[in-house]
């Protein structure tokens, strides 16, 4: 019995460094780690200890042999991975890969002192960075978070129905209630302290603020009511607090074009058509499942701007659309570049995993009657929103040749007007500006050397707002081990500014500034009161959607454990 990884799996590469046969790949120290989009197990060298399935923060890793149906392909894209690779002649028994040299990157005096770190973000970047200092120095970490809630990207990025996913968050929450660790949440840098302050009052700070606007598309009618970005959309259905109850109708239309076709394209078109039902089990918004119970969207079309073989999406994600139950998923054919794509794709191919599905013309006019589907349309491009009285009725995308060339001029004029009653755009995230830092508004990210932002000693960037909206969680762990390693490189290069504040002077002008700071016992608090509303309606939580709610149930618990 040998394991695989399957489609959860983050790339954080936790279970390589458990694997005591070395038969996970690519490892950190591969070029290849970080360009795959997911890690493999070699099943000739696998000796079924387990150890990894007990490792992996998301529960990526079963037996081969306990692999659902929708499962059961893994097995042969891990060993796919591996073929053509033979036994190295040096290797003993089961292990068939050789050991790098042992490297350590970090090296620390015996007599290095304690450093006060601040950590702003509690997405899996921030996360990842105060784990890495935690486990590693005797660092105190400050967790600072302009919601009055700990999670980020966990709490409010991932899927509702990817519950494995969110897992992750349980090997994050640990750390919440460490004795080296201050939470201060619902303190925004800008509005209630300064960049300035917060290198005062610590010997570093660690941004790691993500990237939480969306990219537009620059056409005419992106402005309508029915254009809706897919981070509001993402926003709304996981009861973000900054997401409008009431913002997004589903009442109307029957079909939802989706622009873009990355992995969130994908899980905003799977909620739309997925069995609200089987939604309420999970710990989707109560606002959103209403909406979708009420929901008359039969048909959703995924655009891409390029063909099958250039898609942003992973395969993981796509085969899980696949065995999607109710939904049908069908290729538009309205351009023979996509089918010559597919069938000339290999098996590991991006392109390849579309072999078998229908191909079909869809109906500009109307949205095809009878089981829910979702629609792969290439080769095509969103150039106008038209509609009537501020409602989007239609989509006009390029149709065949319309592809943009460099100039930005359209080489075809073949269109089509797709009727639709709401537009998703999911083309892309785009980080915004850090009050007192600097900023590269091209990229969207802060200007830095290794993590280290530039021209400002003692300040480090961490994540999306570092690297750019690339990678998933898992990459957020190598983006933290650099800062980190930079991080302590400056500290024993006594590069780092002396800090004029302590602990409890920064703890003293966060709640001066903001009455509703959010502390670890507020925030266990606010756990406490989701999972028992979640157990009274047979979820795993439900979320508390707004400011008040979580201000108010964090301060009714900790007045409650307090015994006032």
């Amino acid at each position: 019995m040998t394991y695989a990884i399957t489609q959860t799996c983050c790339n954080d590469a936790t279970c390589v460094a458990v694997c005591p046969v070395n038969c996970i790949h690519p490892t950190p120290e591969e070029r290849a780690f970080g360009s795959t989009e997911m890690l493999h197990i070699d099943p000739r060298a696998c000796i079924d200890c387990g150890a990894c399935a007990d490792a992996c923060p998301v529960d990526a890793i079963f037996p081969v042999d306990s692999l659902s149906a929708g499962q059961r392909e893994y097995a042969d894209i891990n060993a796919a991975y591996y073929e053509g690779g033979e036994p190295a002649p040096e290797a003993e028994g089961p292990n068939f890969h050789v050991w790098g040299e042992p490297v350590f990157e970090r090296s620390l005096p015996s007599d290095f002192g304690p450093l006060r770190v601040a950590v702003v973000g509690t997405g899996p970047a921030g996360m990842y960075a105060a784990q890495d200092l935690l486990l590693h120095t005797a660092a105190e970490v400050t967790l600072i978070d302009r919601l009055p809630v700990a999670g980020g990207l966990v709490r409010y990025g991932v899927a509702p129905d990817h519950p494995a996913t969110k897992k992750v968050g349980d090997t994050f929450s640990r750390f919440h209630s460490h004795p080296r660790v201050r939470m201060q949440l619902g303190i925004e840098v800008g509005r209630d302290v300064t960049a300035e302050e917060l290198s005062a009052h610590h010997d570093a700070v660690i941004y790691a603020v993500g990237a939480s606007t969306d990219k537009r598309l620059g056409v005419p009618g992106e402005d309508s009511p029915g254009c809706v970005s897919a981070t509001a959309f993402v926003a709304w259905y996981n009861a973000h607090p900054e997401a409008v109850a009431q913002g997004v109708d589903l009442s109307a239309a029957e079909r939802v074009v989706v622009v873009g076709n990355g992995n969130v394209a994908l899980d905003v078109a799977r909620i739309l058509v997925a069995d609200p039902e089987a939604l309420a089990g999970t710990d989707i918004a109560a606002h959103a499942l209403d909406a979708l119970r009420a929901s008359r969207v039969g048909e959703v079309v995924v655009l891409g701007r390029r063909g099958p073989e250039d898609a942003a999406y992973t395969r993981s994600e796509l085969l899980a659309l696949k065995h999607l139950p109710g939904v049908e998923l069908v290729v538009d054919d309205h351009d023979p570049r996509t089918a010559a794509a597919i069938d000339a794709a290999g098996a590991g191919d991006r392109a390849g995993v579309l072999k078998g599905l229908a191909r079909v013309r869809t109906d500009a006019a109307s949205p095809a009657g009878g089981e829910r589907r979702i629609v792969l349309r290439f080769h095509s491009e969103a150039v106008e929103v038209l509609g009537d009285g501020g409602a989007v009725r239609s989509v006009r995308v390029t149709d065949g040749g319309g592809q943009r060339d460099g100039g930005g001029e359209r080489d075809g004029d073949g269109a089509a007007d797709l009727s639709a009653g709401l537009l998703l755009r999911a083309i892309g995230y785009r980080g915004l500006p850090v009050p007192g830092l600097p900023f590269d508004e091209a990229s969207g990210t802060v200007p830095h050397e290794g993590g280290r932002v530039a021209g400002l000693p003692g300040s480090y960037v961490v994540g999306w707002i570092k690297r750019g909206p690339s990678g998933g969680i898992g990459a957020n762990r190598t983006c933290a081990a650099e800062t980190v390693g930079t991080l302590l490189a400056d500290a024993v290069a006594g590069t780092l500014p002396a800090a004029t504040g302590d602990a409890k002077a920064f703890r003293r002008l966060a709640r001066q500034r903001n009455r509703r700071v959010v502390d670890a016992r507020g925030l266990a608090a606010i756990d406490r009161a989701e999972r028992d509303r979640g157990r009274r309606d047979g979820r795993p939580r439900v979320k508390l959607a707004t400011v008040e709610e979580l201000v108010a149930t964090a301060r009714s618990g900790r007045l409650l454990r307090l015994g006032r």
